[in-house]
């Protein structure tokens, strides 16, 4: 299997995306660590990996952290003397309209989903450097490619992680550094529970278009196909595909369809 014996780091890694995602690399018997803030979490990932892949190691880290993001980088690198391939896919989502939302909330999703993916890259980039070739995996989202409401500073951060990486991709720094753009519309998983809303609480259950969304074992086989074939952009979604392809070719009727859901409950595009 084409991940057998590679290192793979996985932010995020303890619920969601993440932990789809670590499972089925596990089964491809590649060394995995796995990185999140919630020990506990991780260790049942852990777990559930060492049923199928001989290694797997844990990592407490914290994205919007840059020291904690620079140590948890070179203790990675300790644990199997490499890593080929990282994949960013820590994030937290929002669940509040523009008006309403602090500008300390936007720069909390700024932070999570936009610094915490280039300080992490960033720090890896010279040891890819160093042994010539790796491979960067970013979640992104559907997001990331157009605005929807209730959702500002989380398609802001998207819209930034599209273009930092999408200008890693053009430059091409390494030469055998692939990097895979992923935008998920909407997946079931629990991430609307922890969503920041405009009185910092969080969103605290699960939105109506979350549970409706793509499995989440789905979206990871996808992610995991993309991979393989190391593609630049993969797009995993159903509405938001149709909603996207309104905004380049018939803008009006995107827009309608847009602000008709600022009235709306929070559902809609992202993961």
């Amino acid at each position: 299997m084409y991940y057998t014996d590679k290192v793979i780091l996985i932010t995020g890694a303890s619920s969601g995306i993440g932990r789809e995602l670590a499972l089925l690399l596990a089964k491809e018997q590649a060394w995995l660590i796995l990185a999140a803030r919630r020990a506990q979490a991780l260790e049942e990932v852990q777990q559930a990996c060492l049923q199928y892949t001989p290694r797997c190691e844990t990592l407490i880290m914290d994205v919007t952290d840059e020291v904690s993001v620079e140590t948890g980088a070179k203790l990675a690198l300790q644990f199997f003397g490499r890593i080929d391939v990282l994949v960013n896919n820590a994030g937290v989502t929002q669940r509040s309209l523009l008006i309403d939302t602090p500008v300390s909330a936007v720069r909390k999703l700024m932070e999570v989903n936009f610094f915490g993916p280039v300080m992490l890259t960033k720090a890896l980039l010279p040891h890819f450097k160093t042994q010539q070739q790796g491979q960067v995996v970013v979640v992104s989202s559907m997001a990331g490619l157009m605005g929807y409401p209730w959702r500002s500073g989380y398609n802001a951060a998207k819209h930034a992680l599209q273009g930092y990486f999408e200008t890693l991709q053009t430059e091409q720094p390494i030469p055998n550094l692939y990097t895979t753009i992923v935008c998920p519309g909407r997946i079931h998983t629990p991430i609307t529970y922890s969503a920041i809303t405009a009185t910092g609480e969080p969103f605290g259950h699960m939105d109506p278009g979350q549970a409706h969304g793509i499995p989440v074992e789905k979206c990871a086989r996808r992610i995991l196909t993309a991979m393989h074939k190391r593609k630049k952009l993969v797009m995993i979604a159903r509405a938001e595909r149709l909603l996207l392809w309104f905004k380049r070719f018939f803008p009006p009727l995107f827009y309608f369809i847009a602000r008709k859901g600022v009235n709306l409950p929070p559902a809609g595009t992202g993961r």
